[in-house]
């Protein structure tokens, strides 16, 4: 067998991108690409702005396209026009990414390519989403189930949702996000830049939607009485709105908030490593990658209870009720407290290494690429 041919739909694109998708897809495909794999990824014009555009890097060719910058439009106008674009590089392979895009799998069908699906969560639990929407995007979960090859699901809890409401399918793989070995960063230029000290202030990473929960973290955090805690929020928006504008309300109003705006790289890493503890508050996961980068620095942990981050390998005293402000505020300080033993750090760092390697992830999505083609 020759190089099989990948196009990838449904993916804001890469790299530096901010979104666990573009994440993953990152991570992935340039290990396809060494394992023999020809990958034209659709990105989108909008979030990769020229001189950053790049035709290929590390074996993978990107192919920019424009489409509207509006949360209900913008993935499927995007997909249809790299759908359409990008079967003219006669890929073996169509691999979609979420739900939402996957409304067009059955248009790849009919233009006769095999497809699969990476279902990264019930994008219709996200409250973000009005009823139209949800409806919309339960049609794509359909769609994938019932059109595509085969079907990839990034935690097991996605895998029993859909064997409850489809019966059991033979082509779901459930295949976990992944991540990279981390390097520690001792504190430098970017705690000095926001007043920071290492150990002592509350740290998270994701959107600033309304599943994530910040609003909750931002009000638990007011409760707290040490004015010499500080609570690190680093992200943003990718459409401004009510919600989002919330969030930047409450960060000014509040002190010892910081807002770093959305980060990459080294100076990410730097309040990754020197956090006293991270929170994840959200009430809606896939599976958190931002929860598995924590806990590959080794720092502290808390999460909410919710079956994403359940079935990531914590102690019960790291979890609390999704929603429930004043336990939040409560453990918030108590973990900070507390710390983490060498005994738990390494526990946690074992299970990432066995559970989310990104080499055997990228070997066993080929594999799933060749039964499709069969």
């Amino acid at each position: 067998m020759g190089k099989i041919k990948v196009l990838v739909l449904g993916t804001r694109g890469f790299p530096g991108v901010p979104g666990g998708v573009e994440k993953h897809c990152e991570e992935l495909y340039p290990r396809l690409a060494r394992m023999g794999c020809a990958v034209t990824v659709a990105a989108r014009s909008s979030y990769i702005r020229n001189p950053q555009r790049v035709l290929e890097q590390k074996g993978v060719r990107f192919l920019y396209l424009w489409s509207p910058k509006q949360k209900h439009l913008e993935a499927l106008v995007h997909t249809f026009s790299g759908l359409i674009r990008g079967r003219l590089c006669s890929p073996d392979i169509v691999h979609f990414h979420g739900i939402g895009p996957s409304l067009l799998v059955p248009l790849a069908r009919l233009m006769g390519l095999k497809v699969v699906v990476t279902h990264h969560g019930p994008d219709y639990r996200r409250k973000k989403w009005n009823g139209f929407a949800r409806f919309f995007l339960k049609t794509g979960e359909w769609s994938a189930l019932k059109f595509a090859d085969a079907v990839i699901v990034v935690a097991g809890w996605i895998a029993g949702d859909l064997a409850e409401k489809y019966g059991r399918i033979k082509k779901i793989h459930v295949i976990p996000n992944g991540i990279e070995p981390v390097r520690l960063v001792s504190p430098g230029e970017t705690l000095k830049k926001y007043g920071l000290e290492p150990g002592k202030y509350f740290f998270t990473a994701g959107r600033f939607v309304p599943e994530k929960g910040l609003v909750d973290l931002i009000t638990a955090y007011r409760k707290i009485k040490n004015n010499g805690l500080k609570l690190v929020i680093a992200g943003g928006a990718d459409h401004r709105d009510g919600h989002s504008r919330r969030i930047e309300k409450m960060g000014r109003e509040t002190t010892g908030v910081v807002l770093t705006g959305k980060m990459s790289g080294n100076p990410l890493s730097e309040l990754y490593s020197n956090a006293g503890l991270f929170v994840l508050p959200s009430y809606y996961e896939g599976l958190s990658l931002a929860l598995l980068e924590a806990m590959s620095y080794g720092i502290p942990v808390l999460a909410s209870d919710i079956r994403a981050n359940r079935e990531v390998a914590l102690p019960e005293i790291r979890f609390f009720p999704a929603g429930d402000v004043e336990m939040l505020s409560r453990k918030m300080t108590e973990l900070l407290a507390r710390g983490i033993t060498d005994a738990e750090k390494s526990s946690g760092r074992d299970a990432i290494t066995r559970n989310y390697n990104w080499d055997k992830i990228a070997g066993d999505t080929l594999l799933v690429y060749k039964k499709a083609m069969w």
